[in-house]
């Protein structure tokens, strides 16, 4: 039997082990975007965009905002693509709104997915939410230099 301080050294080196294991099996952001693209294709979802985030904000490296025409597709949508991020090993993968499927926020960690019926995404406008805010970034950091 080791002492405390050996064990506690032990445990850590095999909590490590794990957590690399873990990130290595993670997805890149480029492939988590490209897998969704893949499923919004195939769901035939319309008016895809997406938003790169990069170096803009810590919340994501991309956001991804998509139209179906019914509750019913936005749905099918978002199960297909929490379905396959699963199948990657995808892991903590949050879901919102799919009581009334109107708007469905997917955070996947890299990719932000917005799922919008056609009249609620009329009303949010995220993309022109985003575009102006990185033009006010943009802006301010040429006004500072």
């Amino acid at each position: 039997m080791g002492t405390p301080q050996m064990e506690t050294t032990s445990r850590n080196y095999k909590e490590d082990e794990a957590i690399a294991a873990l990130q290595s099996k993670r997805p890149s952001p480029k492939d988590t975007l490209s897998l969704i693209e893949t499923s919004l294709d195939d769901d035939q979802a319309t008016d895809i965009v997406i938003v790169d985030l990069s170096g803009k904000t810590s919340i994501a490296d991309f956001m991804v905002i998509a139209t179906g025409q019914s509750t019913r597709q936005v749905s099918a949508m978002a199960d297909h693509i929490s379905r396959k991020l699963k199948e990657t090993g995808l892991r903590g993968i949050a879901t919102e709104g799919q009581t009334n499927n109107d708007w469905v926020l997917i955070d996947a960690g890299d990719v932000i997915v917005h799922l919008f019926r056609p009249e609620v995404r009329d009303f949010y406008n995220l993309e022109k939410l985003w575009s102006q805010t990185t033009l006010e970034a943009n802006s301010a950091t040429i006004q500072i230099a």
